[in-house]
């Protein structure tokens, strides 16, 4: 646990709070002094499994749901932070991929994040904040076969530079994190991991897709969380409009 204590006294809303990159951030914030989370997530278990040392609500439902921040929105005023990061994965070539598909993938990584994004920015309008959306390296860099995820990825990317324009005279600074490769649970919806770590197990297959990775290794949850929490935090009072590729050298 550390002993920076940041975000004493803070209320802040991260989503996809359940596992990876979201449940390392609700435990640092937690561990930095933040004082009452909002965790969203469709895993309840995961997010009561996370006790942490501060208030919690746990709100169960899909961000891309607008009943669910309809309902939110009111006990969110006076929010100081937000970490927009569920997500879900996707895979297929464009030619070949469904509309269904596509929208599943559209629905929880883009539509997900503007409503998440809308209900932090309204309820930060009074005093001011931060948020940090999760984007990828694969808004940045194509990748062939992820068609709907990166397309999904450089919209979030871009919504956040013109959502610090717009939440510059509030006082509201807004960033983006575009993560490489992350051994977090995303990997699992792909049917190429799921078959390869049926034939080579799983920590074989992590090492083998690290190669395209220049540092070759991939990013922890902590790592990233990391790196989201300096934007969100007074150390990062400068930044807004930014995409912080932490890749291990991927774009490269």
């Amino acid at each position: 646990m550390t002993d920076i204590q940041d975000f004493e006294g803070r209320t802040a809303l991260v989503t996809g709070a359940a596992s990876g990159i979201g449940a390392a951030c609700a435990k640092a914030l937690a561990a930095r002094g933040a004082a009452k989370l909002f965790l969203v997530d469709v895993d309840t278990a995961g997010m009561d499994a996370l006790d942490l040392p501060c208030e919690v609500e746990t709100i169960t439902g899909s961000v891309a749901e607008e009943a669910l921040w309809s309902d939110l929105e009111p006990r969110l005023v006076g929010l100081d932070h937000a970490v927009v990061n569920a997500g879900i994965g996707g895979s297929g070539q464009i030619a070949n991929l469904e509309f269904t598909e596509w929208r599943r993938i559209m629905d929880v990584n883009l539509d997900g994040a503007f409503l998440t994004l809308r209900a932090a920015m309204r309820a930060m309008k009074d005093k001011g904040g931060s948020a940090v959306i999760t984007s990828s390296s694969t808004g940045v860099k194509p990748i062939a076969g992820i068609g709907p995820y990166g397309v999904a990825k450089a919209a979030v990317s871009h919504m956040t530079r013109i959502a610090a324009l717009e939440g510059a005279p509030n006082k509201i600074r807004v960033n983006a994190i575009a993560p490489g490769g992350v051994d977090t649970n995303i990997w699992e919806s792909s049917p190429e991991f799921k078959q390869s770590v049926e034939a080579n197990g799983r920590e074989a297959t992590i090492k083998a897709m690290t190669t395209t990775t220049p540092l070759g290794r991939f990013a922890t949850s902590e790592e990233i969380a990391s790196d989201i929490l300096y934007m969100l935090a007074p150390s990062g009072a400068n930044l807004t409009g930014h995409v912080l590729v932490s890749d291990g050298g991927f774009t490269l």
